[in-house]
C-alpha cells in the first residue's frame, strides 16, 4: 500500500503564494496524499479565498501568528491523529515538481534508518540556481549553511540520496515514526534555526538525514531582503545562541560565535561609516544577544524590534 503523505503548509498573509502553491500541489503525481493548511491568523482574506478556491484542502486556524514552530506543530498534532505515514512541512512561497513527492518517499521507504528527506531546493526567479541541497554544521564554529548555495546545477549533486546534517524546514519530510519518537519543532525557537535542532534531534535518536538530488522545488526567497530586515536579524542572531545551547555545543563553537562573528559585527557596524544604515540591524542584534542572555524565547514583538530602529 502506499503510505498516505499529509503536506503542511504555513500561511500567514501570504495569499498570492499560498495560492500558486496549492495549485503546484494539485500536479503531484503521488497517490495518497492530503494538504493541510495552516493559517496563522491572517487578516488578508487567506481564509475565504483558500475555502472557496480549494475545498479540498483541510484548513487549521490558529487565530493568532504563533510563528513557523508553533503553526506547523499545530498541523503536525492533527496529522499524527489521522494516522499519516510521512509528513512533508512545505513553504508557501514554493512550487514542486510533480514527482518531488514521489521521489522523496521513494528514497525514506528504501531505507528503514532514514528518518528526515530533503529535495533540491532553488530560487524561483533562477530555476536552475541551488538554494539548498540539504545543510551542513560546523561544530567547531558553531554556524550552518546551505550545501550547494548560489551554484548552478550542472549535475554536480548527482543522482543518489546523500546524507547531509539537516534538510531545510522549506521542504521536509519526515517519518510518522521518527515524529513520535523525538516529538515537535522546539517552540522556543519561533522561527529559524528550529529545524536544524529538531534535525540534529533526530540524527541523534539514530535515523539518517538525507538530501534527494532529484526530488526539485523552486522557492520565491530574497536573501538580500531577508538579511536587511531586523526582525529576521533578531532571531537568526538568537536563534543561533538558543541552537548552541539546545545542542550543547562545545565552548569553542560559543566562543567563535560571540567573539570572533558577534562582536565583530557589531563593532564594525558602530565605528564603520560605510554601515551607518544598519543602525537598526544592531540594535536588534544587541536586543536579541540580550534576550538568549536572559533566556527569554519565544516570539519577539515586531513592533518592539522596529521601534528600536
Amino acid at each position: 500500500m502506499t503510505p498516505l503523505v499529509e503536506i503542511i503548509v504555513l500561511n500567514w498573509n501570504g495569499l498570492s503564494d499560498t495560492l500558486d502553491c496549492l495549485t503546484s500541489l494539485q500536479g503531484l503525481d503521488y497517490p495518497n496524499y492530503g494538504v493541510i493548511v495552516v493559517d496563522n491568523g491572517s487578516v488578508d482574506g487567506s481564509v475565504e479565498a483558500i475555502q472557496a478556491q480549494f475545498p479540498a484542502v483541510t484548513l487549521i486556524e490558529t487565530g493568532e501568528n504563533l510563528g513557523y514552530t508553533g503553526g506547523n506543530n499545530a498541523g503536525l498534532r492533527y496529522t499524527l491523529a489521522r494516522g499519516a505515514d510521512y509528513v512533508l512541512l512545505l513553504n508557501n512561497d514554493t512550487e514542486v515538481a510533480p514527482d518531488s513527492v514521489s521521489r522523496l518517499v521513494d528514497a525514506a521507504e528504501a531505507d528503514p534508518s532514514v528518518g528526515v528527506a530533503g529535495p533540491t531546493i532553488y530560487y524561483y526567479d533562477r530555476p536552475d540556481v541551488i538554494w539548498s541541497a540539504g545543510g551542513a554544521i560546523d561544530w567547531r564554529q558553531g554556524w550552518t549553511h546551505m550545501v550547494g548555495l548560489d551554484e548552478s546545477d550542472i549535475g554536480q549533486l548527482g543522482h543518489e540520496p546523500r546524507e547531509v546534517d539537516f534538510v531545510t524546514g522549506c521542504a521536509l519530510l519526515i517519518k510518522k515514526a521518527v515524529l513520535e519518537r523525538v516529538g515537535l519543532l522546539d517552540d522556543r525557537f519561533f522561527a529559524y534555526y528550529e529545524e536544524t535542532e529538531w534535525c540534529v534531534r533526530i540524527a541523534r535518536a539514530g535515523y539518517r538525514i538525507i538530501h534527494v538530488p532529484q526530488a526539485k522545488i523552486w522557492h520565491k526567497i530574497s536573501p538580500g531582503a531577508q538579511s536587511d530586515s531586523p526582525v529576521v536579524h533578531y532571531y537568526m542572531t538568537r536563534n543561533r545562541l538558543l541552537f548552541l545551547k539546545a545542542t550543547g555545543a562545545a565552548v569553542n563553537a560559543w566562543l567563535h560565535t560571540l567573539f570572533a562573528e558577534y562582536l565583530r559585527v557589531l563593532i564594525s557596524w558602530s565605528v564603520r561609516p560605510k554601515w551607518r544604515g544598519k543602525k537598526a540591524q544592531r540594535k536588534a542584534m544587541l536586543q536579541a544577544i540580550n534576550d538568549a542572555w536572559h533566556g527569554r524565547w519565544g516570539q519577539q514583538s515586531v513592533s518592539r524590534l522596529e521601534a528600536r530602529g
